[in-house]
């Protein structure tokens, strides 16, 4: 057991380093970024969303925020035969663009966005049994420009994920 503490105190260290190297979008307008965006991508170390991004399709996140600044976002996941429906509340951490799971742990940022094309999502879980982290490129349509695309590429490795977890998600008709 003893053993193990100075492996795990590291581990921790680097997902609070990780965690720190993220950067946010700077004064975030929350009115701006509000409404539909379709998930158009993602690249996750998350053991369960590997196994199934090949079977994924672009699906939508509605944000809204609530009157005291926490984040709210619906997203519907199309399945094979529905449309599987998650509601998750973040709480402000006190920087804007920076949120926290309120039902568990989670560490959402916004990294980046333009407000009418795109965003950049950050969002790590540091769990006991294996810690993750997502990156998520949003758009308000479900087309993605190629340019788009390389840049999200482009951030991949800097944020400790690798291209082999990225999932391209194709266009979703639900």
């Amino acid at each position: 057991m003893t053993a193990a503490l100075p492996s795990l105190t590291l581990a921790l260290l680097c997902l609070l380093w990780a965690g720190a190297q993220v950067p946010v979008q700077p004064d975030l307008d929350t009115e701006k970024f509000a409404g539909v965006w379709h998930v158009t991508a993602i690249a996750s170390n998350c053991s369960i969303f590997l196994k199934m991004k090949d079977g994924m399709k672009s699906s939508m996140a509605i944000i809204s925020f609530m009157p005291e600044g926490d984040l709210a976002m619906k997203l519907v996941w199309p399945l094979m035969d529905k449309c599987q429906k998650f509601e998750l509340l973040f709480q402000q951490s006190g920087q804007a663009g920076h949120y926290m799971g309120a039902q568990e742990k989670r560490d959402l940022r916004v990294m980046e966005t333009d407000y009418s094309y795109y965003a950049i999502l950050h969002e790590a879980h540091p769990s006991e049994g294996e810690p993750s982290a997502a990156l998520q490129l949003l758009t308000r349509e479900q087309d993605v420009s190629p340019q788009l695309l390389q840049k999200f590429m482009e951030l991949i490795p800097t944020m400790g994920l690798t291209k082999d977890m990225l999932a391209i998600l194709p266009k979703s008709g639900e």
